[in-house]
């Protein structure tokens, strides 16, 4: 039976090369591993690095999840630091982190203007970056998870800045990189090539890979960097299905540590849930990463500041302690 509603033809498309495309971020925002322009400073950051340590030598999970904007701060090669050091061994990404993966490892440039290009209805599709499309075909024919493919391809490839690829170095390291990605939300939804089943297919089986990471989380630790919807929707419901599972063989997923980095001052005690007549109680990482998941037997810590700056710090502190 067919919908009775009418579907946008997508042959009408004018479909146009990167290289006419408008860059906001070059090579030479990308900070090199030893470089911190902006100074950051917290009094428990040394604690949560302490505890990442302290998880990669109980073989628990080490988990970073982020939005697509911490690539876009330019700190690609602290989060491979972190994976080549064993300190992270599972990383989830939105759609968009994968966008601006295969876009800065294939062009050395990514981030197009949205005021600029909405206007002439060009945003978004761009040629090359279409061939993510074909990769997620490719993906769900093979049975691969969305993130594992994209980084298994950006590796084989001959792509100029491919060693800036967070996807392709956690491939290289046997690190599972998962992309959590939302129908319509990305660019690559807008071009002809877009496979729908293809896409849920390949996002799903990385949900289920996310999942059995979370399996390990006891003793273990979640960062969430910069992700007000995907990192605390997806935790929550992995989290519940692993402790489903650990219930039933008598184990426990309780004695574990969560991290949030984001942009949003947060007053008074981060570990209190908040009324529903505070609109704090909204913002998902604090009421579901901070507060709900941890509360019979975690602990949760809050850093409020730019991934630019958290990030190359967090990193110089877990290797100092390390």
């Amino acid at each position: 039976m067919a919908s009775k509603y009418p579907l946008f033809d997508r042959s009408r498309l004018r479909i146009q090369p990167l290289a006419e495309r408008v860059h906001d971020l070059h090579l030479d925002h990308w900070l090199a591993l030893e470089e911190a322009p902006l100074p950051y400073d917290h009094p428990q950051l040394g604690e949560v690095a302490a505890r990442v340590v302290r998880a990669r030598e109980a073989g628990a999970a080490r988990i970073l999840m982020m939005g697509a904007h911490v690539l876009r701060a330019g700190v690609n090669r602290q989060i491979i630091d972190l994976l080549e050091g064993g300190f992270l061994d599972h990383i989830a990404v939105n759609g968009a982190g994968a966008i601006h993966d295969y876009e800065l490892a294939r062009i050395g440039a990514t981030t197009e203007s949205v005021a600029r290009y909405i206007r002439t209805g060009e945003f978004g599709l761009w040629r090359e970056t279409g061939e993510l499309n074909d990769w997620i075909r490719e993906a769900a024919e093979m049975q691969l998870g969305l993130g594992e493919n994209v980084g298994r391809r950006i590796a084989a490839s001959d792509f100029p800045h491919r060693g800036l690829s967070v996807l392709a170095a956690a491939w290289r390291l046997s690190i599972p990189v998962t992309v959590h990605a939302g129908v319509g939300y990305d660019i690559l939804h807008e071009h002809p090539n877009c496979d729908g089943a293809a896409l849920g297919e390949a996002s799903y089986r990385d949900f289920l890979i996310f999942a059995k990471t979370v399996e390990r989380l006891e003793n273990g630790l979640l960062l969430s960097f910069g992700s007000a919807i995907m990192a605390p929707e997806v935790y929550l419901k992995a989290l519940a299905m692993a402790r489903n599972v650990a219930h039933q063989e008598g184990r426990e997923i309780r004695h574990f540590t969560t991290a949030v980095f984001d942009l949003v001052p947060i007053e008074g005690n981060i570990h209190q849930e908040r009324p529903k007549s505070d609109p704090a109680y909204y913002f998902r990482p604090y009421k579901t990463i901070l507060v709900r998941t941890v509360a019979d037997g975690g602990e949760s810590f809050y850093f409020c500041g730019d991934h630019r700056a958290t990030f190359p710090a967090l990193r110089r502190a877990i290797r100092d302690r390390a």
